[in-house]
């Protein structure tokens, strides 16, 4: 059927329009629509479907594949997909980014290339990319535009959230939670809203309790829980800069030191898991940075402690404002200072200061609320519980207050975000403790910052004297050191360690201002693994401290590990192994049976299903969502009947999953 415009707009767009009309995904009147804003913006109709809600992308992608005659994969797992600078070093990233191609996946045996592409029907880009990666074959899978450059940026570029506004559009990321609660109870306000997709059939619908009464409609948000549309997010020099100065202000606090930075990492990854735009994850993260300031007394003035402890309710009645009057001249964002000033708002409307009760609590609060008092109870010795919990005991202990003090459906959330988390720390056991010993604390802020937030258990001395007590406990795997240490420099603390049983082999790194060739030569005649110069990059100096630890030793534990398969799905297991280069048995125990994955250097070898062995076993438990898994990394096995690389097992299960291959 011929379209308007159809003289003014690509063939490709025309081609898209007629799948989406030949598949009942849209009607005659949004075609036009849609082929007008393609013809204004220049942007891909694809991208304007599912943006706008008109189609489910799997209805979309598997049209669009049908029609190429090619497999597909949908974004959310497109974003879990991992690609090897190997790999992406076939393709210039400038060539990648212009031709819209991005390699995942190489055969070395066959030659052949696997390429994500948005146009898998376009013989000379294909040709092209042949050309340049000199592959004598190239396959191509589809994918979404915005998803094939998403992965671009996070292939060439490390960008880390490339994906998170894709995943805000599928809100794949919070289906374990869906499932659990009925759709009704949980509205989510703090995203625009967006028209209805439309489907062939109904979207499915949790039951309802037996004793259940029927439920109105939930009330419309209300204003503050909504950011304004096409609000810019706050400049990211600029959250850096609270992150470095609140951290300067928490030198002197003990046990709280480094606590609003903590909170303020909970909270992005928080408001990146329930795919919030980039504006309310960073009003959620400068709300984080500035909730205790002014705060600094006898009491830490949790949500929790204040719901506990009358003391604390009284000190926080008075405290609550301060950090919206400290930075009144900066001119932050409302949002951040709101929802700072209501962190102590209950769910249950008993909080304070406005008695704001369940989701007319900005969002951004309850998200502290949580965030605040997890921080505090996994790192606080002065806590309720008077001791550091562990993260599943301070999951269990949010979870207590669920409904009265916290969000529940946030405290859920909370819990499969940094348990999984925990869970990949405890699967790869490399969680390094480091020391860093400079007497200059604006000079190591920065770098104890990235070292925690790249995985490191990180101590701090501001003396010679400190750091060979702090080093004498024997727990220590890395020490980054200043040279310029006042009365005893750091070769003279580096000598005298090396003197010590515990330090004799102990990895050390000097950082220092001291650019000195004498220096350096004593320092490597001591053992040094480098001498770096300062000022340095905080990032590169990071990478290089972790390749440096990997290249000299394997993790001291070797223990195994379990747990159930909601902390963490198989897919993400599979690569945290892989990556981590990881050798063992992974033995899975579902409701449908048991079965055993063997991993030698993170290389899937083989696996058993029942009476199913080979790939087929592979595929068919990278289906199973709910059970058990535990991990031998003892186990060692000389059969390989596996011959593909994880990263295509994976590719090939997660194709498999979203055609709904059996």
């Amino acid at each position: 059927m011929p379209h308007p415009r159809t003289a003014a707009v690509s063939p490709k767009a025309k081609l898209v329009c007629d799948v989406l009309l030949r598949d009942k995904l849209v009607g005659e009147d949004q075609v036009e629509a849609l082929l007008g804003r393609a013809q204004r913006g220049g942007e891909r109709v694809e991208d304007a479907v599912l943006e706008l809600g008109l189609a489910r992308e799997v209805d979309l992608l598997r049209g669009l594949a049908g029609h190429y005659r090619v497999q597909f994969i949908s974004t959310e797992k497109l974003s879990k997909v991992e690609v090897s600078r190997a790999v992406t070093g076939m393709l210039p990233q400038r060539f990648a980014e212009k031709m819209g191609v991005c390699p995942i996946l190489f055969d070395a045996k066959t030659h052949a290339l696997t390429v994500i592409t948005a146009d898998p029907d376009d013989v000379d880009t294909l040709r092209e990319v042949q050309l340049s990666s000199s592959a004598k074959e190239v396959k191509a899978i589809l994918g979404r535009p915005a998803a094939v450059r998403a992965l671009i940026a996070k292939a060439y570029a490390g960008d880390a959230r490339a994906f998170s506004i894709l995943e805000r559009e599928s809100q794949a990321q919070m289906q374990s939670i869906l499932s659990a609660y009925d759709r009704n109870n949980l509205v989510l306000d703090d995203a625009p809203a967006r028209p209805a997709a439309r489907s062939t059939a109904p979207a499915p619908r949790p039951p309802e309790p037996p004793s259940a009464k029927p439920r109105p409609p939930p009330p419309s948000p209300p204003a503050h829980a909504r950011p304004p549309p096409n609000k810019p997010a706050p400049n990211v020099s600029f959250l850096e800069l609270l992150h470095v100065l609140v951290s300067l202000l928490e030198n002197s606090r003990a046990d709280l030191r480094g606590h609003s930075a903590l909170v303020a990492r909970l909270a992005r990854r928080v408001a990146e898991k329930m795919g919030l735009d980039p504006s309310m994850t960073a009003t959620a993260v400068a709300a984080a940075f500035i909730h205790d300031l002014g705060k600094m007394g006898q009491y830490h003035l949790t949500p929790l402690n204040c719901s506990e402890y009358e003391g604390h309710r009284v000190a926080a009645q008075k405290a609550h404002g301060i950090p919206a009057r400290l930075l009144e001249a900066v001119r932050l964002s409302a949002e951040a200072i709101e929802a700072a000033s209501h962190m102590y708002e209950r769910f249950d409307g008993k909080g304070f200061p406005d008695s704001m009760a369940g989701r007319d609590i900005p969002l951004g609060a309850r998200i502290l609320a949580v965030c605040d008092t997890y921080a505090d109870l996994t790192t606080n010795p002065r806590n309720p519980f008077r001791r550091a919990l562990l993260p599943e005991e301070a999951c269990s202990a949010l979870a207590k207050h669920k409904g009265s003090v916290f969000d529940p459906v946030l405290v859920d959330l909370f819990k499969s975000t940094v348990l999984g988390e925990e869970l990949a720390a405890r699967l790869l056991a490399t969680r390094s403790t480091a020391l860093i010993v400079d007497v200059d604390p604006e000079e190591s802020t920065v770098l104890e910052l990235r070292m925690v937030e790249q995985g490191f258990i990180v101590t701090t001395a501001r003396s010679a004297e400190q750091a060979l007590r702090i080093l004498a406990e024997g727990t220590t795997d890395l020490v980054i050191s200043e040279v310029d240490l006042g009365a005893t420099d750091g070769l003279s603390l580096l000598a005298q360690a090396r003197r010590e049983p515990w330090g004799k082999d102990l990895p050390w790194v000097l950082y220092t201002g001291r650019q000195e060739r004498a220096a350096a030569q004593k320092a490597f005649e001591l053992g040094v693994l480098d001498y770096v110069t300062k000022p340095a990059s905080a990032d590169v100096l990071v990478a290089k401290l972790r390749a440096l630890l990997e290249q000299r030793a394997s993790p001291r534990s070797a223990q195994g590990v379990s747990g159930s398969l909601k902390e963490m799905g198989l897919p993400d297991m599979v690569q945290v192994l892989f990556h981590g280069r990881k050798t063992g048995n992974l033995k899975i125990r579902g409701r449908d049976g048991t079965g055993e994955i063997h991993f030698v250097d993170g290389n899937v070898v083989d696996a058993t299903w029942g009476d199913v062995r080979g790939e087929d076993a592979f595929f068919a438990m990278l289906k199973v969502q709910e059970g058990d898994f535990g991990l031998d990394p003892t186990f060692r096995t000389e059969a390989r009947v596996i011959q593909s690389s994880s990263e295509a097992l994976l590719l090939e299960g997660m194709r498999r999953i979203d055609e709904g291959i059996g």
